[in-house]
């Protein structure tokens, strides 16, 4: 990460991964000494990004954020070296100074102003980049000059927008004050609460921020100024604003799309002329001498090389007359819209694959489960890219189906609609489990679970009406699917050495007329070779048959009940029935929902009765 200035300075690291999942574009890193906000589009260079070919995932963000998105691409990167001043250095993700608030770090001194005040100066750290600080002119209780470190609240709104807090009109009750004020920020206990924590200012005004935080924060602040920090824009807004602690993680939701990379031939340089036609058709009408001499120009060279200039011509002259042989193209561009059909289509198709980024592996059903598993597919390999198109604050955004093309409650990337987005790419592995269909559609129509499915719908609809959202209830297959994966990742994460983090799911829940049913469990991670190897294993008969038994039985008990097991989903209009952090609730990083829609009571017999669970008998 780089300063967003004239003379841009490093101050830290992050993991491609990280910028879409945790400190993307408006989010707010926590670093040693600063807390820094990942800047917009608009201030990224280009220059050391890589384009990512990915038409399925291309097709579903023009579909979200316009036809301009023309590309997908990494964050900026370049190796780094050894000098410290070499150009590497200068390379990476804009960052800008958030908030804009410092507080003197010294007890005595606790001097609460603006950056840019005068009174804080930033001391560069060459070498050290996680020792760039701001210190106060104070000098201290030693003589040394304290540092200056990030006000510890800030204040948000559902539209997206984030401002620092506002102090002066805080301590002054919204009265303007007339002169010059020095204001403080002081802890007057040793819990940290916010009752324990004043603002005081040299007109003898002080308040405690207990008062900023609630209901009552919200009749205190003033209407919400539309900033956006991360494009250095305000917008016309007026809606009440919430009090929030730097740090917290209702400050910044990603809104992701993502997407396996699926076979489109059974031979590897086949697969790689498809995935890049975009690019490789135009070559196709050339002279064979020309092209020959383009081929190492292009950006997808790297990936063709191996095959050699003779071989990949020969491709591409094949999936030429195969395009013309087939007038279908427009459908093609169709299907790319649905994520979850064509993934679903690869997993269950009875033959085995042999792609470098999609290797699949048929694996006979455990006896115990042959009544309700219909087959298991180990994936050896798979490589899943990702791209941020919005973020949200304060609420996550996880009610939108994956495909839904509504951006109008996203926080934009850039002041203008974006011609590309960030993007990471991930290999790794992964165990696929396909449900009975007949089975489930038996157990969709009981009357204990419509009865069921009507309570936690009830709940969910009202969750909704409270955040003036339209209801998109996924189903009780859904909840089922969901809450047997997060049962299941528990399990795994203690027999294949992966943390429960690490592993992350892919629910393919649909009924109708092309029904799909099935789980898909993997890990991935942004290293070129991918993971070990690990979480396959599981899914080996001998294996997968135990782990099903053992994860049942776990589900059966929560160390919270009966408090678990009787919580009533409509009060307090919760999203999950019998579920909590005991038993199944998931990390951030592994759930696809927000730990939303789940149910134990839809898997087992649970303390508080009731034998609907698909596996209770």
């Amino acid at each position: 990460m780089t300063t967003a200035s004239a003379q841009p300075l490093r101050v830290g690291e992050l993991r491609p991964s990280q910028l879409l999942h945790t400190y993307g574009i408006g989010s707010v890193a926590d670093l040693p000494n600063l807390s820094v906000m990942v800047m917009g589009l608009d201030h990224w260079n280009l220059e050391n990004t890589k384009i990512l070919t990915e038409d399925r995932l291309l097709a579903a963000t023009k579909r979200r954020l316009g036809q301009q998105v023309q590309t997908l691409r990494t964050p900026p990167y370049a190796p780094e070296t050894t000098d410290v001043y070499g150009a590497w250095a200068r390379v990476g993700v804009p960052v800008t100074l958030f908030p804009r608030w410092l507080r003197c770090s010294d007890g005595r001194c606790n001097r609460l102003a603006p950056a840019n005040s005068g009174l804080f100066e930033l001391l560069p750290h060459t070498y050290s980049p996680e020792k760039i600080r701001y210190v106060h002119s104070c000098r201290g209780s030693g003589g040394n000059r304290p540092s200056a470190v990030p006000a510890r609240f800030l204040i948000a709104c559902a539209e997206g927008h984030l401002d620092d807090f506002p102090w002066s009109y805080f301590v002054h009750r919204g009265v303007e004050p007339i002169g010059e004020h020095t204001l403080k920020l002081q802890e007057r206990g040793t819990t940290g609460e916010a009752a324990n924590i004043f603002v005081t200012c040299s007109c003898d005004s002080s308040r405690t921020m207990a008062e900023a935080i609630g209901m009552r924060g919200e009749s205190e602040l003033p209407g919400c100024r539309g900033r956006h920090p991360h494009l250095g824009t305000f917008q016309g807004c007026g809606q009440t604003v919430r009090t929030l602690a730097l740090g917290a993680t209702n400050s910044w939701f990603a809104a992701q799309l993502s997407v396996f990379s699926l076979p489109k031939a059974e031979e590897p340089l086949e697969q790689a002329i498809r995935d890049n036609w975009k690019m490789l058709s135009l070559l196709a009408h050339v002279p064979a001498e020309a092209a020959l001499m383009l081929l190492p120009t292009q950006v997808c060279w790297p990936q063709l090389e191996p095959f050699g200039v003779g071989e990949v011509w020969k491709a591409i002259r094949s999936e030429a007359d195969r395009q013309a042989s087939h007038q279908h193209g427009d459908a093609e561009d169709v299907d790319e819209l649905d994520l979850a059909t064509p993934e679903w289509e690869a997993f269950t198709q009875r033959t085995r694959s042999q792609l470098p980024d999609f290797t699949t592996k048929p694996e006979p059903v455990p006896l115990a489960a042959s009544g309700w598993l219909k087959q298991v597919v180990l994936v050896q390999r798979l490589r899943e890219v990702a791209a941020l198109t919005g973020f949200t604050r304060i609420d996550a955004p996880e009610w939108r189906p994956q495909d839904d093309d509504d951006a109008d409650r996203l926080a934009p990337l850039s002041v203008e609609p974006p011609t590309w987005v960030p993007c990471a790419e991930l290999r790794g592995e992964g165990v696929f489990l396909r449900f009975d269909e007949k089975r489930i559609a038996v157990w969709e129509q009981l009357p204990e679970v419509r009865r069921r499915e009507s309570e936690l719908r009830g709940a969910y609809a009202q969750w909704c009406a409270n955040r003036s959202v339209d209801p998109q209830w996924p189903g009780a297959r859904y909840v089922l699917l969901h809450s047997f994966s997060h049962m299941l990742i528990r399990e795994f994460a203690l027999e294949c050495g992966y943390g429960a983090s690490g592993i992350g799911e892919r629910i393919y829940a649909r009924s109708g007329d092309k029904p799909m049913a099935g789980v898909l469990l993997y890990t991935a991670a942004p290293d070129s070779e991918g993971t070990l190897g690990g979480l396959v294993t599981l899914g080996q008969q001998g294996r997968l048959g135990p782990l099903l038994s053992q994860a049942l039985d776990a589900a059966r008990l929560c160390s919270s009940d009966p408090l678990c097991a009787e919580h009533d989903p409509t009060v307090h209009s919760r999203l999950h029935g019998a579920a909590c952090h005991a038993c199944l609730f998931a990390a951030e990083t592994s759930c696809e929902k927000g730990n939303h829609f789940l149910d134990r009571a839809m898997l087992v017999e649970t303390l508080a009765g009731g034998t609907f669970g698909f596996f209770a008998s």
